[in-house]
């Protein structure tokens, strides 16, 4: 019987919880040194947000306003992400588990878990809601197998997704400190990166 290489129906995995981090080389620009948290991962896809990349002019503060959602001010300050490339007027809170919003949380293991409703910023503001998050505008969305093929691309390297690495570590040691999860120097990365 002769031998085939591998392909994306050979990867039968369950990335949710989980973090990618982007190889060197990866050719788009917007994912460069990006680390993932994956929120759902199955046969029909994938989505994620980007949680090492705050914007430059943005804040919880300025949403809260524009949204007119906060009364006094906001108590809690948090900067805003670029989530990823979709739908990057919409906005996501990935936060710790401590907190379920009333109208819809996404539960994505003890310690994750992520709301997209209006109500969670309210209660940011008010210095409420969940001990840790990260807001973010925009997410990273694969279709069918489409991750999977990145992956076995080299484009990403899986990591285990710890909460003081995702919501404590500042942000430029991020992606450094995720590739040190798995025993990799960020300094032997080659951008050439290939297959045996």
């Amino acid at each position: 019987m002769a031998g085939r290489m591998p392909g994306a129906d050979d990867l039968d995995m369950d990335l949710t919880g989980t973090l990618l981090i982007a190889m060197p080389g990866m050719g788009d620009a917007r994912f460069d040194k990006s680390v993932v948290f994956v929120c759902a991962h199955s046969d029909e896809g994938a989505m994620g947000l980007i949680v090492n990349k705050p914007t430059d002019d943005l804040r919880l503060s300025a949403l809260v306003e524009q949204l007119e959602l906060g009364e006094g001010g906001c108590a809690r300050d948090l900067p805003v992400y670029f989530g990823g490339p979709v739908e990057h007027g919409r906005g996501f809170v990935l936060h710790s588990g401590d907190y379920t919003s009333p109208i819809s949380t996404l539960r994505v293991n003890d310690d994750f878990a992520l709301t997209a409703t209006l109500d969670i910023l309210e209660e940011l503001a008010a210095g409420r809601g969940p001990m840790r998050a990260i807001m973010a505008l925009g997410y990273a969305g694969w279709g069918p197998g489409q991750l999977e093929s990145e992956i076995l691309a080299n484009g990403w390297l899986t990591a285990e997704a710890g909460a003081d690495l995702v919501f404590d570590t500042a942000d430029v040691r991020k992606w450094s400190a995720a590739l040190r999860t798995l025993g990799v120097d960020p300094l032997s990365l080659s951008a050439a990166a290939g297959r045996a």
